[in-house]
């Protein structure tokens, strides 16, 4: 919650789920979906809630896990019923909030 004027207002719904999903972690790279860039785009604006994802490898033995984790957190976060998308985008290390992490 941030202040303004002397009222709480809620972060933004979108803001709210991406903080939620700092939750989810990659078993094999440690660290969150989100510093990974793994979410790609959330959708708020439609219902269900839109969230499109890529995976860091097609072959991934733990995508059905991080999938179903991403969807219960954020539906979780949001209180409202979210679709996840994985998308076929091949996952980069340029994508993560900060490349450093893995040494890039």
């Amino acid at each position: 919650m941030t202040e303004e004027h002397g009222q709480q207002t809620e972060a933004p719904l979108e803001e709210k789920i991406r903080e939620a999903l700092r939750r989810v972690v990659d078993p094999e790279l440690h660290l969150d979906v989100i510093a990974l860039g793994l979410i790609r785009e959330i959708n708020t604006s439609v219902s269900p809630i839109v969230l499109k994802m890529v995976l860091t490898t097609p072959f991934c033995p733990f995508a059905p896990w991080m999938v179903k984790q991403v969807h219960e957190v954020a539906e979780k976060a949001a209180g409202l019923p979210v679709k996840v998308e994985v998308l076929q985008q091949q996952w980069h290390p340029e994508m993560m909030e900060d490349p450093s992490l893995l040494g890039f």
